[in-house]
């Protein structure tokens, strides 16, 4: 488990942490950089968004694994957000817009996404 403060400088801790995941569980290439791109998408939303950058909120990065994924747990301590009303980043609309894309990523780098508590809590599941 890592647990970071909310601010913007920790970020840069996902990066170590995402290799020392990789290296524990044989990670395949390509997963590791899913891994990498995922978790510091939903690390930097966790921050940025979720706790609003305020330094006594934490984020807790969690990862267990079962014979068939990795599955990498991210909560912050916001509160909370609805998946379902994010906008299609896609979208011709949308499209040369900065940001809002990093949830649409976890969503194809990942096995499976689910946001969980209200939307303060993602999971992200990698398959083996």
């Amino acid at each position: 488990m890592l647990t970071l403060a909310s601010d913007p400088s920790n970020i840069s801790q996902v990066e170590p942490y995402a290799e020392q995941i990789a290296n524990q569980y044989h990670l395949a290439p390509e997963k590791r950089i899913n891994l990498l791109i995922s978790l510091t998408e939903a690390v930097t939303n966790a921050i940025m968004h979720g706790n609003k950058q305020d330094r006594s909120k934490l984020v807790k990065i969690q990862c267990a694994k079962t014979a068939r994924h990795l599955a990498v747990r991210v909560s912050d301590q916001g509160p909370g957000f609805n998946y379902d009303s994010l906008p299609d980043p896609t979208s011709p609309d949308r499209i040369c817009e900065c940001g809002g894309r990093g949830v649409y990523l976890m969503n194809q780098l990942c096995d499976t996404v689910k946001f969980k508590n209200g939307g303060t809590t993602v999971e992200m599941q990698f398959s083996f």
